[in-house]
């Protein structure tokens, strides 16, 4: 499942710290080398039996070395292996980091660009700077508009494909006394999905290359065709698309209350099919945001779990472990079925995972397997179209000032500057 992170100013003292340390402290935490650390996280898909079950598979390529498994106290990844690396901790093996934020440290280690080429369908989609640190064993897009079909039946509702349509929905749905539009605004990365899926749709849709423009200081986040998507974010709050109380809702709240038919639509990553059970998949479907000209625009980022720490005593291990893990077909055939995640492995087709999915997931797989308009998925890309180091606490700390103010281009202004400062 792709990371969701926590508050700003808790972040913003860690990378601090990360800055200081970064060339003194990437020792493991493994202690003596016959083990080794993997940080993992929980969630409502990925268990602890997950986890557990997917490091007793892995860890059959390392049998002489214990692997022991450090759980993240909450979803911001990011944050607790800075933590964990300002005090001499750094893991040997994290999963589902944003490297960017580690490699101008020189914390990960890279894999081995031959055996990226052998294994997977799309060997380059997490390079940065032409150096993988994450293994492309998946994809996901984010997000996907999921909707509850009886709703819109109810409602005599179709699903929209133009901007006026889905303005319309969520002005029915309001009418009719239904809450349009599900957010876990609680949490800050599910808060800015949203926000996310609209640049990604009218900015990155036309210009792909866009990020890129950025980072050479050839466009703003207050260019005009910037200030207009997330002006629909605004657009959206003012016609009640949300609840009033959605900034203090949690991701498992939401999911649960979407789920519970508390909503008619839910802008979330492609992970929340696999909370869609079989029994309940006829009741829902899937749509992309719609893009400002009408054509679909998949938000995609190529995924991938395993990250090893270059500084470590046991790194050979760590990697050989890592690649274990992303190549293991029971571990895919997991985040298959729990997590929603569609599988980039060359020469192994979804059947041959033999995994139990519902036309839901389908409906996901074919737009990951068609030829259509893919492009990187603002603030969620794992690859050169990242955001700097940082920078996406701050895309989420913004898609929550949104909610509650209209100053758009006061905001973009100040994000403008947070990306400049990043990014020297």
């Amino acid at each position: 499942m792709k990371r969701r992170t926590a508050f700003v100013a808790a972040v913003t003292g860690l990378v601090s710290a990360l800055a200081i340390t970064g060339c003194s402290t990437g020792q493991s935490a493994g202690g003596d080398g016959s083990s080794m650390t993997f940080m993992t996280f929980e969630s409502p898909s990925l268990t602890a039996t997950f986890w557990d079950k997917s490091i007793a598979q892995a860890q059959k390529s390392v049998p002489d070395t214990k692997v022991k498994k450090i759980v993240s106290p909450d979803a911001d990844r990011n944050a607790y292996a800075k933590q964990l690396q300002a005090a001499g901790q750094f893991p040997d093996i994290l999963s589902s980091i944003n490297p960017k934020d580690f490699t101008d440290a020189g914390l990960l280690k890279p894999f081995d660009q031959k055996w990226l080429e052998d294994n997977f369908t799309d060997p380059n989609g997490n390079a940065i700077a032409g150096k993988t640190y994450i293994p492309p064993t998946n994809s996901q897009i984010i997000p996907m508009v999921f909707y509850n079909k009886k709703i819109f039946a109810e409602n005599h509702l179709q699903v929209p494909t133009t901007w006026d349509q889905f303005m319309n929905v969520v002005k029915t749905l309001k009418s009719a006394g239904v809450t349009p539009l599900e957010m876990a605004g609680g949490d800050p990365m599910s808060s800015a999905m949203p926000l996310s899926g609209l640049i990604t749709a009218d900015v990155l849709g036309s210009d792909p290359q866009w990020v890129q423009k950025r980072y050479k200081g050839q466009v703003k986040f207050t260019d005009p065709e910037m200030v207009a998507a997330v002006s629909k974010f605004r657009q959206l709050v003012d016609a009640g698309g949300f609840d009033k109380g959605a900034l203090s809702v949690s991701y498992a709240d939401a999911n649960t209350q979407f789920l519970a038919g508390k909503a008619g639509m839910y802008p979330m990553g492609s992970w929340l099919i696999g909370l869609i059970t079989p029994e309940k998949a006829k009741d829902f479907g899937t749509f992309l945001l719609p893009s400002k000209t009408g054509n679909p625009v998949v938000p995609f980022i190529t995924g991938g779990t395993t990250s090893v720490n270059a500084k470590s005593a046991n790194a050979d291990d760590a990697a050989t472990f890592a690649r274990a893990w992303s190549l293991s077909k029971p571990n895919l055939k997991s985040l298959i079925e729990s997590d929603g995640a569609f599988p980039m492995l060359k020469n192994v087709t979804l059947k041959d995972f033999g995994a139990k999915v519902t036309p839901v997931y389908d409906q996901g797989y074919k737009l990951v397997t068609d030829k259509n308009n893919k492009v990187n998925a603002f603030a969620q890309a794992n690859n050169d179209d990242a955001l700097p180091p940082g920078v996406v606490d701050q895309f989420c700390s913004l898609a929550q000032k949104l909610f509650t103010s209209s100053d758009t281009k006061g905001l973009l202004t100040a994000f403008d500057a947070d990306w400049d400062k990043a990014a020297k």
